[in-house]
């Protein structure tokens, strides 16, 4: 509801970048420059410095940037406030999510949330959980849906579920035959790791480590930030990796992977973040008490507890 130049404005100047803000607003960076020019003629001053591949804001950008904070916040608690009255949720939900909950959890949250309130419009963007966690931080996104322990004072953390850590490998590999593995098992075999920022590369450096282990002693096969990628590296036999059981489950059924578990256990957590000095409006509320149910539910099912 509140006007569209100044959605971009604000894009911009937190931003610091034409493209960002564009990416940000799912636009294209010549409609970003189109809104703020039209902006900058409606006040007839200039709003932004522009030079040196940088942004600054000028005297009377600083004060349009206050002004626009107000504003944008008062339209979104009146959006929020009417729909309450109607009992009918409605409006945007930026979710941000790790690439795994995103395959493999996400699709039905957002289908059984859909059916309930199917005035709703999810907005995902998928990273992962770190990157997931500091766009929340920042209020880029109204919740995320992660697989690390938020330790930030700006995010209120919820645990919704677990998934246990399996090693994968395919059939003839050497590590197929053991029932358990221990990190000493898996010294010297090649080992297809995550990228940066990723929950399961952080657990799996953490699993070595409580072993007395370095990270030196495990041989890379390669860094990956796609799940399918690490998967199909596996199953052609050139390396382990470790992921979460809900993650492989269909993969082993079919064959294409072998599963093991690890000694002694692990788990990646299944989080539902949201910013905690944020306006809380019933929709996040409800989508975060939402997820959190239907992740339990999940994660009772696929353990065969239902």
């Amino acid at each position: 509801m509140a006007d569209r130049r100044l959605q971009v404005f604000h894009a911009v100047a937190k931003h610091g970048s034409f493209t960002r803000a564009a990416e940000h607003l799912f636009m294209t960076q010549p409609a970003v420059t189109f809104q703020i020019k039209q902006l900058e003629e409606h006040f007839d001053t200039r709003l932004l410095d522009r030079g040196h591949g940088k942004i600054s804001l000028t005297a009377a950008g600083e004060l349009v940037l206050a002004y626009a904070e107000r504003i944008l916040g008062l339209s979104e608690e009146l959006e929020s406030r009417v729909s309450e009255l109607t009992d009918e949720l409605a409006g945007t939900l930026n979710i941000g999510t790790s690439t795994t909950i995103a395959a493999y959890w996400l699709p039905r949250l957002l289908e059984g949330f859909k059916r309930r309130f199917p005035r709703v419009v999810p907005r995902v963007v998928v990273g992962n959980s770190q990157l997931t966690e500091d766009r929340v931080a920042a209020r880029d996104l109204d919740i995320g849906l992660i697989e690390i322990v938020s330790d930030q004072n700006s995010i209120e953390c919820r645990s919704a579920a677990k998934d246990e850590l399996m090693v994968i490998c395919s059939a003839d590999h050497p590590l197929a035959r053991f029932e358990r593995l221990k990190a000493g098992d898996l010294v010297g075999h090649p080992f297809i790791n995550r990228d940066s920022g990723n929950a399961i590369r952080q657990l799996s450096e953490e699993f070595f480590a409580a072993a007395g282990i370095q990270m030196s002693e495990v041989p890379l096969c390669a860094e990956l930030g796609s799940l399918a990628t690490v998967k199909h590296l596996a199953a052609e036999g050139l390396g382990f990796a470790i992921a979460s059981r809900v993650a492989i489950r269909r993969d082993v059924r079919e064959g294409k992977l072998v599963a093991v578990p690890l000694e002694p256990q692990m788990f990646t957590p299944l989080e539902v973040i949201i910013p905690r000095d944020k306006f809380r409006s019933r929709l996040i509320t409800t989508f975060a008490d939402f997820a959190c149910e239907e992740m339990a539910r999940m994660e009772r099912e696929a353990c065969g507890t239902d």
